[in-house]
């Protein structure tokens, strides 16, 4: 990881994507139909997805500068052999921290390939909507590339509904419905409880 991806003024992103309250984001996909009014109604930002060199140095260097609070871990302890990810929150933001550590299958290879032809970044913008199946659809039909179609994953805290689409540029966006979840993050996910 290069010092320079640690610096807080990569975080200029605008204010009202991470409003304490809810807020209603729209996205403009394509011409509507005449009875629909083109824009597809969501909640706020659910979280900001950076694939880096070293997630847990990141993620300690931008607790200690933006002042957020480490949350939750994932990685091989937790079941999951390809990566380690740290979360890190404060009201109304969620940045999330993730490294690979070793290749095994699709995602492994996509972190790979995205370090390697970018190096640290953004990988995905994941925004909370509370119908993931209808604004899935509705991206879908107005030419968003479909990554992933809606599914259910499920833990002890109980259940998240994701998709994932892409549009133009290549970032990610993974659609959340977290209702009916209680955890830390997302299953697969465990409270932070060192440094």
């Amino acid at each position: 990881m290069t010092d320079t991806a640690a610096e807080p003024a990569l975080f200029t992103a605008e204010p009202a994507l991470f409003a304490a309250e809810p807020a209603l984001l729209t996205a403009d996909l394509g011409a509507a139909g005449p009875d629909e009014p083109g824009l597809l109604p969501m909640g706020r930002a659910d979280a900001v997805v950076f694939v880096v060199g070293d997630a847990e140095r990141a993620a300690h260097r931008y607790a200690v500068a933006l002042g957020l609070r480490c949350t939750a871990y994932a990685g091989p302890e937790t079941g999951e052999p390809e990566i380690v990810s740290y979360v890190l929150q404060a009201p109304g933001t969620r940045f999330v921290l993730t490294s690979l550590v070793q290749v095994i299958g699709p995602r492994g290879r996509e972190l790979a390939g995205h370090l390697a032809r970018q190096g640290d970044g953004v990988i995905d913008l994941a925004v909370s909507v509370p119908d993931v199946c209808y604004a899935y659809d509705y991206a879908v039909d107005r030419g968003a590339a479909s990554f992933a179609e809606p599914y259910e994953v499920r833990d002890a805290y109980g259940t998240v509904v994701l998709a994932a689409i892409g549009v133009p540029g290549g970032t990610r966006h993974t659609l959340v419905d977290r209702s009916r979840y209680r955890g830390p993050y997302l299953p697969g996910y465990v409270p932070f409880e060192r440094w």
